[in-house]
């Protein structure tokens, strides 16, 4: 007997991928960094959605971090340079690494980005998109 998921209607064509990045983020959910997600108000009537991911790197330099988008994924990845010239008595903050990940629905974009008190703020817009409708000729053949 074969496992039933939402992605295995006959009526939901070429999700197959999304299935498998929803199983990837439910595995390496491990809550390091957190993060924030929040709206951002719009300054006039029409304007596209925003919204701000807000993780907390403290200890973490801008050149420490790296952001990327890959298909419809924002990749933030954090990796801390080990000094080995420091001797210390008690060690309790470990130089770690993290990565999250971030499904972004089709048409999100990325704004920018910016780090500040330990913060970094990934700013996203989701424009409205085009509504289109495309009429589909038949054929029949001879």
């Amino acid at each position: 007997m074969s496992r039933m998921t939402p992605f295995t209607s006959p009526m939901l064509l070429g999700f197959d991928a999304m299935e498998k990045t929803l199983e990837r983020i439910a595995k390496s959910n491990d809550g390091y960094p957190p993060y924030n997600i929040e709206r951002l108000h719009s300054d006039g009537a029409g304007a596209p959605e925003r919204l701000r991911i807000t993780l907390a790197v403290a200890g973490f330099s801008e050149d420490e971090l790296e952001i990327t988008t890959e298909e419809n994924q924002l990749i933030i990845r954090g990796r801390q340079i080990e000094n080995g010239e420091r001797d210390f008595l008690y060690r309790g903050i470990a130089a770690r690494q993290f990565q999250r990940l971030f499904v972004l629905a089709d048409g999100m974009q990325v704004l920018g980005a910016h780090l500040k008190n330990g913060l970094l703020a990934v700013d996203l817009v989701r424009p409205e998109p085009e509504r289109m409708v495309k009429k589909i000729n038949i054929s029949v053949p001879d």
